[in-house]
């Protein structure tokens, strides 16, 4: 069996709170195990588990006493310096139209393969974090996964729950036959209308530099820009094992804006974005 990961995101959302959720499981050198990363405002854990507390069924995944699905979620997670225990519901989860990774998803080389599972939802419940209350009420979530063997060597990733919708944009280096380019691709829900940019529907980065990235597709135009310095430090897959440190924000302020030809339909900075920003700084396109 090839060396592969597959890890599931689970961010959740209030006006006062933010956790990241990711379980994974991973296999390199015919060796599995798993993990669980969480991720706040200002701190993160990493808890490693042996392959055998895994567990998938139903659309539900199990990694030891914690679980995760499309009702919600429950955890009970023991490691040195954290204790975090509680259980969130989900609303409804709002899909896609269709999958983000567009025809590539037949593509069977890949190192990392995308999925959406929910752009926005409602959260409610109540997790304790080494005896701190997180309480959601009427919270907002977002669901995503990720599988292959890496991620990419460079790649710029952000969400974030709007007023009226919600927005992913994802650009990474995409190796291809011995060369390289840029693949993009984003998500936005805005107003109750979903909207698409990918490269598989002509959509390029016209530029990649100092935490910000656009991107266009014909009349259509995404920018997304990282207003504050490095993030929580996560585990990462290269070669299927959880070896690469990669920073990530789950709540920090960020600016998007959407265009459509002269219309603007929105320009926001928010307080709550999640953002990775994994381009080397020299590095633009």
């Amino acid at each position: 069996m090839h060396d592969y990961f597959c890890g599931w995101y689970y961010k959740c959302q209030s006006e006062r709170e933010t956790l990241a959720i990711i379980p994974a499981v991973h296999r390199t050198g015919g060796s599995t195990t798993c993990s669980i990363q969480l991720i706040t405002e200002a701190s993160s854990w990493s808890v490693p588990f042996p392959g055998s507390a895994f567990r998938e069924e139903g659309g539900q995944v199990a990694i030891g006493e914690n679980r995760f699905g499309p009702q919600g979620l429950h955890l009970e997670l023991r490691a040195p310096g954290l204790f975090a225990a509680g259980t969130l519901r989900f609303g409804p989860f709002t899909p896609l139209h269709y999958d983000i990774m567009g025809p590539l998803r037949y593509v069977p080389f890949l190192e990392c393969r995308h999925s959406v599972f929910s752009m926005r939802h409602t959260v409610a419940g109540t997790l304790r974090i080494n005896g701190v209350p997180r309480v959601f009420q009427s919270g907002t979530g977002y669901v995503e996964g990720d599988r292959g063997r890496s991620f990419p060597k460079g790649y710029v990733w952000t969400q974030c729950a709007l007023p009226d919708g919600a927005v992913m944009l994802a650009t990474a280096d995409i190796p291809w036959g011995g060369l390289h380019f840029t693949g993009v691709t984003a998500a936005i829900l805005w107003k109750g209308r979903q909207y698409r940019l990918a490269t598989y529907l002509g959509a390029k980065a016209v530029d990649i530099q100092n935490g910000a990235v656009t991107i266009r597709q014909g009349r259509a135009s995404l920018t997304a820009r990282l207003l504050e310095p490095s993030g929580q430090a996560l585990r990462a897959p290269a070669g299927g094992a959880m070896v690469r440190t990669i920073h990530e924000h789950a709540a920090c302020r960020a600016f998007y804006r959407f265009q459509l030809g002269k219309d603007t339909l929105f320009s926001l900075e928010v307080p709550n974005a999640s953002f990775e920003y994994e381009f080397p700084k020299e590095a633009s396109v």
